[in-house]
Parts: C-alpha cells; structure tokens; sequence
C-alpha cells in the first residue's frame, strides 16, 4: 500500500528548461552553445549538485574559458535561473490534494546548496514533510545510495513509496531499491492516472 510520494524538483514541480534559460540572455546563438557547453553540461554543475563546488568556485572556473564579455551570462545561469521560478501545470493542485488526503510528501533532489534559498519560493514547498538534496548527503541520483539514505534519514518502507522523476534513470534507480514509480513527462493529468494505477487515492 503506498503512503508516501517521493517527487524530484526540477521539470516536475518547476521548469528547469536550460534553453529558455538561455533565450533570455542577450547573445548570439553560437554562444548560447558555448554557455550550454561550458555551464549545464560541465563537470562544474555534477559537482555542485554533488556538494563539492559552490556557486562562485564553479563560476570562477567557467568564466576563465569564455570570453569577458559572457560573465555575467554565466553568473545568471549558475546563480539566478530561479528568477522567475515557473510551476509546471497542475502539480501544485496535486501535491495538495495528496497532502490533503493523507500522503507523506518528499522531495529528492539532484541539486546545489543553493537549493535552500530558492525552495521556499515553490508554492507546492509548505506541502512536503522532509526534503533530501544531493549536495547535502555528498550521493546523487540515480545512485542507490541516494534512495536508501533518502529512505532511513525519513523512516520510510521502500515498499510503500511512489517515486515521480523526469529522468527515465532515476526512476530505475528507485526501483532497483524497491521503490515503485514513474517518468514524469510534463502531464499533470497523466501522472494523477498513473497515480491511480499504483492504488494512490487521487482524482481524475
């Protein structure tokens, strides 16, 4: 019997669309390649959101191999992708209604410190019981250490969880550890029906 939902944050409670991110800055398209490249496909990022590097450490190191004029770019994508924070559809009708109904309610995120500033400003936030953030606990999905940690820091049974991600691997992930669940694909009303499958007390 599920009693908990476990949900991932970004393109799950919140877009985190690296190429709407990168369309509000004022750059050319080769260098919106270069920002895509050198920021969210860096080392640098797997590294913030592990734990080991901070905003301003991974900005330094990616500002030495871009041209000046593309700093402040790189500073709004590390440090201010958040501004706005844009909800996906219907998640915030859905955490609320789980709430509402009885579920406990986890984030498990991949992300940065940074997390910690910005969380509070999802609406659906005052909903969850206990988040865990990747570069807290030094693991990251879709480790199996991450769910296990996940798992006992809340006294959770793998068994009685539903996990919801956007990433196929991480999905698998928490099934490996026992933990059923489902890819997210941006539909609210999709996942209330698989929701549904999984025996969780959810309207259409």
């Amino acid at each position: 019997m599920i009693k908990n939902i476990l949900f991932d944050m970004g393109n799950v409670l919140l877009y985190f669309d690296r190429q709407r991110f990168l369309n509000r800055l004022d750059v050319t398209e080769e260098e919106k390649q270069q920002l895509l490249r050198r920021v969210f496909l860096s080392t640098e990022w797997v590294q913030m959101d592990r734990g080991t590097l901070d905003e301003p450490e991974a900005e330094k190191r990616m500002r030495a191999d871009l041209p000046e004029h593309l700093h402040t770019a790189i500073h709004a994508l590390v440090s201010e992708w958040d501004e706005p924070i844009l909800p996906i559809p219907g998640m915030y009708e859905l955490v609320e209604e789980l709430k509402n109904a009885g579920y406990g309610i986890y984030l498990l995120s991949n992300a940065s410190h940074r997390q910690h500033d910005y969380w509070p400003r999802i609406e659906a936030s005052r909903f969850f019981d206990g988040t865990i953030i990747s570069a807290d606990e030094g693991v990251m999905k879709p480790g199996a250490e991450y769910y296990l940690r996940a798992l006992q820091k809340f006294g959770l049974k793998a068994d009685e969880c539903f996990f919801v991600d956007d990433m196929p691997a991480n999905v698998e992930g928490a099934a490996f550890c026992g933990i059923p669940g489902a890819v997210f694909f941006g539909d609210a009303r999709l996942l209330r029906s698989q929701l549904r499958s999984a025996g969780v007390n959810v309207s259409e």
